[in-house]
């Protein structure tokens, strides 16, 4: 027996979601992402005597919901285009399962942009008109990731898009609310924390990649296969290590940024399973290089910090 009411849609009867699906929703372990631009960003400021502590937290919370509102749009347009179905081999995504309805996802995700806006308002009091620029290109950019007319990551462009803002962007744009300029150190500094965010994209879509082949997801491991992948991994976490050996070449960090090195067995496992490894196998190098981004962040930012 049906148990549809006449003229509401079958969104509309769903329960609404509790916290927890939508701490499912927003994926935790991804966060990650926007929590380490800011730390190192906030910790050079304040190791060259220019850091605040509100612009900081308020680019925290601002990079966090971007970051959040990102991964809703993913969620629900990954599920429309056909990326999510019954074939998926990574964490279970709430849009795909049904757990949660398609069009509160895409709500969630205006509501977290609509929200970082606001946040975004103090920092442009405090910023200026840069601020401006860096907020309208992010919301633009988190959108425009999987949804839009030109979705950047079903075009081969999702690395580059992490590597921008995840990284040069995120790093340079905590420190540029707190000092009211950016020193180059703080780009030098970006460098490893994009390149750590887009070793994560280039797992994933090395898992995905069998899948993303069906739905016309033309990521650079669909373009140019598995080996381009892992070879991405490797120069982006060579990348990385590198950074605090010319930062402290260039008198621009104090010998206590190789506390970052401090990371380096953490490498090892993704690393392993990234060279070897295929489809579902390669979930645990994802949650791994999170891991590996996290603890990298905090043991860099700490280096900067201490002069």
């Amino acid at each position: 027996m049906s148990t549809s009411v006449p003229g509401m849609s079958p969104e509309a009867l769903k329960p609404r979601p509790g916290v927890k699906l939508w701490v499912m929703a927003a994926r935790p372990k991804t966060l990650t992402a926007a929590l380490v631009p800011v730390l190192v960003g906030t910790a050079l400021a304040f190791s060259m005597g220019v850091g605040r502590v509100l612009p900081a937290v308020a680019a925290l919370v601002g990079a966090m919901l971007i970051q959040i509102g990102t991964n809703f749009i993913n969620d629900y347009y990954d599920f429309k285009k056909g990326a999510d179905t019954h074939e998926r081999l990574g964490p279970k995504r709430v849009t795909q399962s049904g757990l949660i309805a398609p069009s509160t996802v895409l709500a969630g995700a205006a509501a977290c942009f609509g929200l970082a806006t606001v946040v975004g308002l103090y920092l442009v009091v405090v910023g200026g008109w840069p601020i401006i620029a860096i907020g309208l290109a992010s919301l633009l950019c988190g959108y425009a990731y999987t949804g839009g007319p030109f979705p950047l990551g079903y075009h081969g462009l999702g690395d580059v898009f992490v590597f921008i803002f995840f990284g040069l962007v995120a790093v340079t744009g905590t420190y540029y609310v707190q000092a009211g300029t950016v020193a180059p150190a703080a780009w030098l500094a970006a460098v490893p924390v994009g390149a750590i965010g887009t070793m994560l994209i280039v797992t994933n879509n090395q898992r995905d990649a069998s899948t993303d082949v069906k739905a016309g997801k033309r990521t650079l491991v669909v373009r140019f296969g598995t080996g381009m992948g892992r070879a991405e991994y490797v120069l982006l976490l060579v990348l990385s290590y590198a950074t605090p050996f010319v930062m402290y070449a260039l008198g621009w960090a104090s010998p206590w940024v190789f506390l970052a090195m401090l990371s380096l067995p953490l490498a090892i496992p993704p690393l392993r399973l990234m060279l070897t490894a295929e489809g579902a196998a390669l979930n645990p190098a994802l949650g791994g290089t999170a891991k590996l981004q996290l603890v990298f962040g905090l043991l860099f930012a700490l280096g900067l910090y201490l002069r």
